[in-house]
C-alpha cells in the first residue's frame, strides 16, 4: 500500500490554537518551542497542529495577521527541529464537529463555504513556500453521513482553487461519522496523487471513551479495563455509547481485545487504499486519561501494531491535556514505552 513518507509517527497538538479560549495568553503559553524539541526527541517525524478560524479571522471574515504570525512560528520550530507538519482547520466559520461550538449553517450556505475556500487560497498563498514540509487538512470531522455528497463537492472544488497556488502540497481528506474508516468509501477519487486519504479512530469507544463527560449517554463514572471481554464490551457499548461505533460481530465472546480487532477495523481501508493508490493516514487515535495508564500503554501497543503492518501513518491525540495528555503526571511511568509504538 502507498505509504505517506514523512507522516508516518506524529502526535497532536490538541487545545493550542484550536478548542480553547482564544486568547493571546493561550497561544503564547500553552505551546512554546521546548515543547517542538521534546517532541523531536520522542522520535516522531510529525505534529498535527489544529487551528480555528477564530485564530485567523474575525467574525465579519477579516483577517487577522497576528493569528497567521502563530501558524508561522509552528512552521518555523518544526522547520528548526526537523519535523514535518500538518496544518488542520478543526473548525470552519459555520462548522464544527462539536455542537457546543454553536456553530451552524456550513453545508447550506454558499456564502459560510466560499469563506472557507478563501481561507484555504490564503492559507496557500501564505504557506506553499513551505510544502517540503507541510501539508494541509481541509476540515475536521464531518459529522453527519447527509451532507456527504454536499461535502464531497466542497472538498473537491476547494482542492481545485489551492492547486492553482498550489500544485503539490499534500491535502488530506475524510468524511462523514467524524472521519470514520466507514466514510472512506465515499469520499470522491484522488484528484492527483498528492490526496492523503484521512481517517481517525478511537475503537473500542468504550473503553477510550470510558466516563467522558462529553459523549452522548455515558455514564460519568464508568471505567472499563481492556481485559473485559468482547461480551462485556458489546454489553457495556450497547448501554452508554449512543453514536455511531464499530461493533463486535465475529470476535469470541470470552476473548479479549487483541490484534484481530483493528486487523478487522482497517480491512476495507486498506482495500479502498489499495484499489485507489492513495495513502492512508489516521490523524487522532488515542485514550481517555480516566483509563489506567497500563491500559492505555497496552492498546497503543496493539493499534500500533496495526497501523505498521499497513504502513499506515498516524498522530496520536494528543501532546498534553485536553483528556487525552501523553506527558501528563500520571503517563510517566508508561511514555516511554508508548512512544516505542507512536
Amino acid at each position: 500500500m502507498k505509504r505517506w513518507e514523512g507522516f508516518e509517527h506524529g502526535i497532536n497538538l490538541g487545545g493550542w490554537l484550536s478548542q480553547c479560549d482564544h486568547t493571546k495568553e493561550r497561544y503564547d503559553n500553552f505551546i512554546v518551542e521546548a515543547d517542538i524539541e521534546k517532541i523531536k526527541s520522542f522520535g516522531l517525524d510529525h505534529i498535527r497542529i489544529p487551528v480555528d478560524y477564530d485564530l485567523v479571522e474575525e467574525e465579519d471574515g477579516t483577517y487577522k495577521e497576528d493569528g497567521f504570525s502563530y501558524i508561522e512560528k509552528a512552521i518555523g520550530w518544526c522547520r528548526k527541529y526537523g519535523l514535518n507538519m500538518i496544518l488542520d482547520l478543526h473548525k470552519t466559520y459555520g462548522y464544527s464537529f462539536d455542537v457546543g461550538e454553536g456553530e451552524s449553517g456550513f453545508f447550506e450556505n454558499e456564502a459560510y463555504q466560499e469563506r472557507f475556500m478563501k481561507l484555504w487560497e490564503e492559507f496557500a498563498r501564505r504557506f506553499s513556500k513551505d510544502q517540503d514540509m507541510l501539508a494541509f487538512e481541509l476540515l475536521n470531522e464531518v459529522t453527519e453521513k447527509e451532507v456527504s455528497d454536499v461535502w464531497n463537492r466542497i472538498s473537491t472544488d476547494c482542492i481545485k482553487r489551492i492547486r492553482k497556488i498550489s500544485p503539490e502540497i499534500s491535502i488530506l481528506i475524510g468524511g462523514y461519522y467524524n472521519n470514520s474508516i466507514e466514510a472512506l468509501k465515499d469520499l470522491p477519487m484522488p484528484l492527483d496523487e498528492n490526496i492523503i486519504y484521512n481517517f481517525h479512530c478511537y475503537e473500542p469507544v468504550i473503553f477510550t471513551h470510558q466516563g467522558a463527560y462529553w459523549a452522548p449517554g455515558m455514564d460519568t463514572s464508568f471505567r472499563m479495563s481492556l481485559n473485559a471481554t468482547y461480551k462485556e464490551m458489546a454489553q457495556m457499548t450497547a448501554k452508554y455509547i449512543h453514536m455511531g461505533t464499530v461493533g463486535f460481530d465475529g470476535f469470541p465472546e470470552n476473548g479479549t481485545l487483541g490484534p484481530e480487532y483493528f486487523e478487522k477495523y482497517f480491512s476495507e481501508a486498506v482495500q479502498i487504499a489499495e484499489e485507489r493508490n492513495v495513502a492512508l493516514y489516521c490523524g487522532e487515535y488515542g485514550v481517555i486519561n480516566l483509563a489506567s495508564p497500563e491500559d492505555t500503554l497496552t492498546w497503543y501497543q496493539l493499534i500500533g501494531g496495526t497501523f505498521e503492518k499497513y504502513g499506515i501513518g498516524r498522530a496520536a491525540w494528543s501532546y498534553k491535556e485536553m483528556d487525552f495528555g501523553l506527558i501528563d503526571e500520571h503517563m510517566k511511568p508508561v511514555l516511554p514505552e508508548i512512544l516505542k509504538v507512536l
